[in-house]
């Protein structure tokens, strides 16, 4: 008896959890055989080439946002940094990344395909595609890219010219 009133309180206690589980709030799902993502090109801060797609959220506003970038082969991203912590997942390809003021990349760390790195915020890092790579990047915005030389600015140099 004490097994079946057991098992009836269970069944009971999983019921509610499963019903629970209906009230959570809406969220974003991406799967990789849904239809494809809306690219673009990737904002003017970057060197041109890249791709960018977003996930979730807006990148311009204070708000948590998820973007993806693809980057041709040998696409570099001058040292710079960002307001906030950046975290960075390696989709496809390979990532090198370096910490410092200057893009050197005689000793970077590689990330492959499911690599992960965090850029904790006001923290000067690079990075370069080894062969074409696609990374996800997460952060809250309001999304910010400043160069730690102001003449590696994509943006600087199409004004100069």
């Amino acid at each position: 008896m004490r097994v079946l009133a057991s098992l009836g309180l269970a069944t009971v206690f999983l019921s509610s959890a499963v019903l629970g589980q209906g009230q959570a709030p809406a969220h974003a799902a991406h799967k990789p055989a849904a239809p494809a993502l809306k690219w673009g090109p990737a904002p003017p801060v970057f060197p041109a080439g890249a791709k960018m797609a977003v996930l979730q959220g807006d990148p311009s506003k204070a708000e948590l946002f998820t973007v993806r970038l693809d980057f041709p082969s040998n696409y570099t991203i001058a040292a710079h940094y960002h307001p906030t912590d950046e975290h960075i997942t390696v989709i496809s390809g390979t990532l090198l990344v370096g910490m410092g003021d200057k893009a050197d990349f005689t000793n970077p760390i590689a990330l492959p395909a499911g690599g992960f790195i965090t850029a904790p915020a006001m923290a000067n890092h690079f990075a370069r595609a080894k062969g074409r790579t696609v990374v996800q990047v997460h952060a809250m915005g309001p999304f910010s890219l400043t160069y730690v030389n102001p003449a590696d600015d994509p943006q600087h140099k199409a004004s100069s010219q």
